[in-house]
C-alpha cells in the first residue's frame, strides 16, 4: 500500500481494532457511519488502479479498425493493407488490425466518419484522400463534417520523395503530347477520375487553368482499378496516376514499347530520376501566378500523399502510441521489403510535420485560396 494510503487508513482505524476511531478526541463514532467511512477510504485507495488502464492493457483486449476511404485494389488500399500486416507488432498489447473499405466522395465519407461516427478511444483510424485536409480548410463544401485541425494525425506513408503524380495516356489516344493538348480547337484530352474533390478530379482542372490544357473529365469511377480498365478499353484517353500505383498495378505501361505515354509529372520540384525526359508541371507554367498555383496544389502530395488520421479526442497516451507505431512500422525492414516488392513509395511524414503542412496550406495567399474555393464551389454546383 502506498505511503499516503497507509497514513490515511491508519488515521481512520485504531491500532489493534477493526472499529474506525473518530477524528475527534474522546468521541465515539456511530458504527454504521464508521464502516461507511472505511468503505469510502478503501474505494479511494483502489479507484486509481481501475481508472488508469495502460495502453498495453487496453490494446490487449481491443482490436483496431483501419478504414480505407476508397475501394479495394487501389494505391491507398494496398498501402493500408500492408500497414495492417505490420502495425500491430509496434503497438503495446499487439492488437489485431482489421481493414475496412469505406468508399465514397473521394474519401470524404471516411473523413466525415472520423469526425462524427468513429469511436474516439484509439480503436479506429483511416487513410483518406490527400486533398481532404485542404477541402476541410476551405469550408466551401457543405458536405464536410470534419475539421482537419482537430483530427488526430498519425502521419503519411509518402512524401512523394520517390514518387510522382503523372499524366499518362493510352496508345491511340487523339492527344499524345502537351503541345497537342494546348492546341486551340484541337481534340480534348479525356481523363477518367473517381470524383470531385479527389486528386484525380482536381489536379486536371488545375492543369487546365494553369497550363492551358484542353481537358475533358469523365468522373464517377469507383476506384483506381476500374480506371485502369477504362483506359485499356479506350473509354477514356488516360488519367493522372501515382507513378507508384502504375508500377504496382500496370508495370507494363511503363515499358517504352507499350505505347503508353507520360506527358507530365506533378508534385515534383525536380524531375523524377526515372522520368528525366518528362517535364514537370512547374516547368510548363508560363507565369509566376501559374507556378504559385501549381506549387500550392502540389503541397498536399508533398506532405501528405498517403495521410492517416484518427478521430479527434483520442486519449493522449494512445494517440502517442499510434503515432510512434506508425513511424516504427515504416522503418521496419520486413515492411520495407514487402513495400519494395509492391512498388510502393515509402517516405514517411511524421504527425508533427503533417500538421505543420496543414497550417501552411491554411496560410496561403488570399488569391490562391479564393481560386481553390471557387474551384470547389463550381464542383458542387455553386
Amino acid at each position: 500500500m502506498p505511503a499516503f494510503g497507509e497514513a490515511f487508513f491508519s488515521s481512520l482505524v485504531a491500532p489493534g481494532s477493526l472499529i474506525p476511531r473518530s477524528p475527534l478526541r474522546g468521541e465515539r463514532r456511530k458504527p454504521w457511519l464508521s464502516y461507511a467511512l472505511l468503505g469510502v477510504a478503501m474505494l479511494l485507495l483502489v479507484a486509481p488502479a481501475h481508472g488508469q488502464t495502460s495502453v498495453e492493457d487496453f490494446y490487449k483486449t481491443h482490436h483496431i479498425n483501419l478504414i480505407v476511404g476508397y475501394g479495394p485494389g487501389g494505391g491507398y488500399d494496398i498501402t493500408a493493407r500492408l500497414i495492417a500486416r505490420h502495425l500491430a507488432s509496434h503497438i503495446p498489447g499487439h492488437p489485431m488490425v482489421v481493414v475496412q473499405n469505406m468508399a465514397g466522395a473521394g474519401s470524404m465519407r471516411a473523413a466525415n466518419y472520423l469526425a462524427v461516427g468513429a469511436p474516439r478511444d484509439g480503436t479506429s483510424f483511416a487513410v483518406i484522400g490527400r486533398d481532404m485536409p485542404l477541402i476541410g480548410l476551405l469550408g466551401s463544401n457543405a458536405n464536410v463534417q470534419f475539421d482537419p485541425r482537430k483530427l488526430t494525425w498519425l502521419g503519411s506513408s509518402s512524401s512523394f520523395a520517390e514518387d510522382a503524380y503523372v499524366l499518362i495516356v493510352r496508345p491511340g489516344a487523339p492527344v499524345q503530347s502537351i503541345a497537342a493538348a494546348r492546341q486551340s480547337g484541337g481534340a480534348p484530352l479525356v481523363l477518367g477520375g473517381t470524383g470531385e474533390g479527389a486528386t484525380d478530379g482536381d489536379v486536371p482542372k488545375i492543369l487546365r487553368d494553369a497550363l492551358g490544357l484542353n481537358i475533358k473529365q469523365v468522373l464517377g469511377y469507383p476506384d483506381s482499378p476500374s480506371i485502369f480498365l477504362a483506359v485499356e478499353r479506350g473509354e477514356v484517353d488516360g488519367r493522372t496516376f501515382d507513378l507508384s500505383s502504375v508500377r504496382a498495378a500496370r508495370p507494363q505501361w511503363l515499358v517504352a514499347s507499350s505505347g503508353y505515354r507520360v506527358l507530365l509529372q506533378f508534385a515534383r520540384v525536380t524531375r523524377h530520376k526515372d522520368l528525366l525526359e518528362v517535364p514537370t508541371a512547374r516547368e510548363l507554367a508560363s507565369s509566376e501566378a501559374a507556378r504559385e498555383l501549381i506549387a500550392f496544389a502540389e503541397a498536399p502530395l508533398l506532405t501528405m500523399a498517403r495521410p492517416f488520421a484518427a478521430p479527434p479526442g483520442v486519449p493522449a497516451d494512445r494517440a502517442r502510441a499510434l503515432q510512434a507505431a506508425f513511424l516504427a512500422t515504416h522503418r521496419d525492414p520486413a515492411f520495407l521489403a514487402e513495400a519494395a516488392k509492391l512498388g510502393l513509395d515509402i517516405s514517411p511524414v511524421s504527425a508533427g510535420d503533417l500538421t505543420r503542412g496543414i497550417e501552411e496550406l491554411a496560410h496561403a495567399t488570399p488569391a490562391t485560396l479564393e481560386y481553390m474555393r471557387k474551384l470547389f464551389a463550381a464542383e458542387n454546383g455553386g
